[in-house]
């Protein structure tokens, strides 16, 4: 449990930074993201990183705090908030300047030290919603 929660630290410092040397480290080659929204997966540290460039792209400030985390063998269950400013199009939405203070809910399966999978559930409604996108 320990060594999980470790690991989830580095990875928050990797998603914070978008940093190329974690992504090479934390995530292996073969990994599979699945994002909702996208009808196929993305993969490996190129995917990460990308999926971290298209947040980052309407919320260049957006940082990850680790809220919780729950771990049984190599699956981790991790509650994130997510802050940010939207300072850039976002799924379509112009700028609005808007902070956003959000949720998300993501499954990791790690193995040899690294992540092979993740099913990522953010709480784009509210995301939508609090940069009025979305009726409340």
């Amino acid at each position: 449990m320990e060594e999980n929660k470790g690991r989830m630290k580095r990875f928050v410092q990797f998603i914070n930074t978008a940093s190329e040397e974690l992504a090479d480290e934390l995530i292996s080659p073969q990994a599979i993201f699945h994002v909702p929204g996208r009808p196929e997966p993305v993969t490996g540290p190129a995917g990460y990183l990308e999926i971290i460039g298209m947040m980052r792209s309407g919320f260049p400030d957006i940082q990850w705090t680790l809220e919780e985390v729950i771990a049984e063998g190599d699956n981790v269950a991790a509650r994130f908030t997510m802050r940010g400013t939207h300072q850039g199009n976002f799924l379509g939405v112009p700028p609005t300047g808007k902070k956003i203070a959000v949720q998300a809910m993501n499954f990791y399966h790690w193995s040899n030290g690294q992540i092979i999978g993740e099913r990522g559930q953010p709480d784009l409604l509210g995301l939508l919603q609090q940069i009025g996108a979305a009726p409340i």
